[in-house]
């Protein structure tokens, strides 16, 4: 599915709009199911790699704005508000038993920028790593909706097999 195909630039399908893919015609509805499954896992994973980023962004940013370190009040407000107005309230199903996803290679904007310069150079770097997760998340969520359009042409095909899951 391409940009061109949503109904309205930027907006994914409906359920509506489900439409069986021929691609995954063959797959069967357990893989199906298992390989949608996948795709959202890695999404989260790579939504979590942006927060991160976005995070970092705003902590350099927040840096350049004083001649002081970020205190932990500040830190607060730096992480929790967007500047739209709205907070940051993302949950994460990352529970502290379970191991952090693996960051992709930013060892390159992990640095701790030591002045006006190096800051630069880290946001720029940083912005183009959101970019490329970004990209790559789109495309994910591309598979997902397919993913999900395939099972919705299947269940109302056969609305029995829906309850499989169940068992």
């Amino acid at each position: 599915m391409t940009d061109d195909d949503l109904p309205l630039s930027g907006q994914r399908r409906t359920i509506k709009d489900a439409v069986a893919s021929p691609h995954l015609a063959s797959v069967s509805l357990a893989e199906l199911r298992e390989y949608r499954e996948r795709l959202r896992t890695e999404e989260e994973r790579i939504s979590y790699w942006r927060r991160l980023i976005h995070a970092r962004v705003d902590l350099l940013k927040a840096g350049n704005l004083g001649d002081s370190p970020i205190d932990v009040d500040a830190l607060g407000r730096v992480l929790g508000d967007t500047g739209t107005g709205y907070v940051r309230q993302a949950l994460h199903r990352v529970r502290a038993a379970d191991p952090l996803p693996d960051l992709p290679d930013l060892a390159g904007v992990w640095v701790t920028p030591t002045d006006a310069s190096d800051t630069a150079e880290a946001l720029e770097r940083l912005g183009a790593a959101e970019l490329t997760l970004t990209s790559y998340r789109r495309a994910l969520h591309d598979r997902i909706d397919e993913a999900t359009a395939e099972l919705i042409v299947r269940y109302r095909a056969d609305p029995s097999r829906a309850l499989e899951i169940l068992a």
